[in-house]
Order: structure tokens, then sequence, then C-alpha cells
């Protein structure tokens, strides 16, 4: 079979048949989440068809000004999701490394790609620029995400392990040596297990768009191991940089332990 099968509205409006049966399981199970399943269906397909035309615009259009202008919109909707999944309000300057971590780690990996990995010439043409962009920065958002709240969990949580370090002489990077390194494990662990997975346990969507757009498998393989290569140092990149700064961001220049103004003092719990 050669070609791509169109689906049409009417077969696109069964699939959300799916939906409908989780919310009448839900709803049997008084489970209430029938709320968040019906604005999460109703927001995700909303976001795909504005988000399909904004595309097509782009790619009828190239432009550099466009495609900057779309990955920035991309990187401050991930860095306000980041802080939005934050269990605790965070201080401006845990806000700013966040924001600093999440663009620079994730534009640098972007760019040593798109020009050294895949080549693209012009570097700005959104119908490669664009995608890939959306999946460094998807990955990093879910990854730094996982850090973050497992370094700020682990230091207020662990405030007298880490205090009772400082007062025996340890430095501030060594009295949470462990917190930051449980961080950067959490923040890891969703990459890990994809990668082992793929292939076996199950086909990623851009490789299984590819091969249904009618691309080679080989080639639609290729591909596939690049960007899972390039997510690899996306979410690497954006995690060292925030568990090292965001660390730091916890203790005075006196290299006393202190909590951001925003945070709530912990030990009322």
């Amino acid at each position: 079979m050669n070609g791509v099968i169109e689906i049409g509205l009417l077969p696109l409006a069964l699939a959300y048949v799916f939906v409908l049966v989780l919310l009448l399981y839900v709803r049997a199970r008084r489970i209430n989440r029938e709320r968040e399943i019906l604005v999460s269906s109703i927001r995700m397909t909303l976001q795909l068809m504005i988000a399909g035309h904004l595309l097509a615009v782009l790619f009828e259009n190239p432009h550099p000004l466009l495609t900057v202008a779309a990955v920035l919109v991309m990187e401050g909707f991930a860095v306000q999701n980041i802080i939005r999944r934050v269990k605790v309000p965070l201080s401006y300057r845990l806000k700013r490394i966040i924001a600093f971590s999440m663009t620079s780690g994730t534009l640098v990996s972007l760019f040593f790609f798109l020009l050294f990995v895949v080549g693209l010439r012009p570097w700005y043409e959104p119908r490669y620029f664009i995608p890939i962009a959306g999946m460094i920065i998807g990955n990093s958002m879910t990854g730094i995400s996982l850090g973050v709240n497992r370094l700020v969990d682990g230091i207020i949580t662990r405030q007298d392990l880490v205090e009772a370090a400082l007062m025996l002489g340890a430095t501030p990077r060594e009295a949470v040596r462990r917190i930051v390194d449980a961080a950067f494990d959490a923040a890891f662990l969703p990459t890990i297990n994809s990668m082992t997975g793929m292939g076996i346990v199950f086909l990623p969507g851009m490789m299984t768009g590819q091969i249904l757009s009618g691309v080679s498998p080989i080639t639609a393989i290729e591909y596939q191991i690049a960007i899972m290569l390039g997510i690899l140092g996306g979410v690497a990149f954006t995690v060292i940089l925030f568990v090292h700064f965001g660390a730091s961001a916890f203790f005075n220049d006196r290299a006393q332990l202190v909590y951001p103004t925003e945070v709530p003092d912990m030990s009322d719990r």
C-alpha cells in the first residue's frame, strides 16, 4: 500500500469513543476525574488544531524571525509549566535559574543537533527546526520538572541533615551532594526508561509518523536514533545546569542554609 491513509472527520470523531469509555468507567467507579478527562481531551484537540494551522503558515513562509519566535514561545510555555508543577512557591532567584537552565540547555543542544548532526541548511528551516525543537524542549521540560521537585523536596525534608553536615564542616556542595544526585537521577530516569524500551516495547511517535507517511523504516530509524540522542543531550544539559545552580540558591554568602522567601518554613511540618 502506497501513500497516506487520510482520516476523515467522522472516523476521527469515532476515536473519541475511547474518551467516552473512560468517562463511563470513572463515573461508575466514582473516581472524581471526569472534569480533568474532558478538559484535557478538549484542550489537546484545540491545541493541536491551532498548532497544525500555525505550522502550515510557518512552513509556507519560512523566515528566521518567525522560527525563533515560535521556539521562544515554546520555551516560555515550558518554563511556566515547570514552575506550576512544583508543589511549593519558588523564589524569584530559583525561577530565574530554571528559566536559564531550560533555555540555555535546550538551545545549545538544539543548534548543535540541527547544524552538525542533521546539517540543516538554512538553519531556520521550520519544517525541521520547530518539530525537533518541540521534542527536545518537551522532554527537557519533563526532566527538569522532576529534578526541581526532587531537589526542593529533598532539601526541605532533610533540613536537619544538611544543617548538621554544615556544622561538621562540610561545604554546601558536600552537604547536599546526595540530594543533588537523587534529583539528577529522578530527572533522567524517564529518558533512560524510554531509550531502554524503544524498538521492543514500543515504537516512538516520530518514527511511527514517518513510517505512516511513507518514509523507509531504515530512514525513520536513523532519524529516531539521532533525535533520541539529541533529546538525551537536551535533558542532560538542562538538568546538569539546574542541579548545579539550583542547589546554590538554598545557601547564602556565608554558606548558611536559607530558604527562598516564598518557600514556607518546613519546620511547621
